[in-house]
């Protein structure tokens, strides 16, 4: 009998234990500095809609699609390149590739893909995404390689505005 009781006893304990639920916070992984009032703003871990978002857009620009770049574009994109280059607007950022691809033949191969984001001054969600790649691309009929490291804005799962950041690779040498 007594047996009985302390099992109904244990059953009861452990049926009335409330689950508990394991709760994600969110973290501050560091600041952005706002260019008009160079205050700092926390900056937080990201979404991974933002980073596949940007995924999906290197993979077209792997496969030539400029049908599927063009959608993920906002039409007023806005692109800073590595070398002091502008591109304004989804239509002249298309004109671009479509000649770069022909005469470059450029492909990425991801190495990484960073998301973060703030609410800015305005109290407008903004998502960035930060990756490197080994791009690699024909000039003059010799194979180059460079680094390129990429900041993206990412807004309503299109692609708003990115920096480009680039060196070239240099010959390691052997020991």
């Amino acid at each position: 009998m007594k047996k009985i009781i302390v099992l109904i006893s244990i059953m009861i304990i452990i049926s009335c234990q409330q689950q508990v639920k394991e709760i994600e916070t969110i973290k501050r992984i560091g600041y952005d500095v706002s260019d008009k009032t160079g205050k700092k703003i926390d900056l937080f871990g990201g979404t991974e809609s933002a980073t596949k978002v940007w995924e999906d857009y290197i993979k077209a620009h792997n496969e030539g699609d400029l049908e599927a770049i063009k959608k993920l574009n906002f039409d007023d994109i806005k692109i800073w390149g590595p070398n002091g280059e502008f591109i304004d607007g989804s239509e002249a950022h298309i004109n671009f590739l479509s000649m770069w691809f022909e005469g470059n033949s450029p492909k990425w191969e991801p190495n990484y893909f960073i998301s973060n984001q703030l609410t800015d001054e305005r109290g407008s969600l903004k998502q960035w995404v930060t990756s490197g790649h080994d791009l690699t691309m024909e000039v003059e009929g010799q194979e180059v390689k460079v680094y390129q490291v990429h900041d993206a804005l990412i807004e309503d799962g299109k692609v708003k505005m990115f920096y480009i950041y680039e060196r070239t690779d240099i010959q390691k040498s052997q020991e």
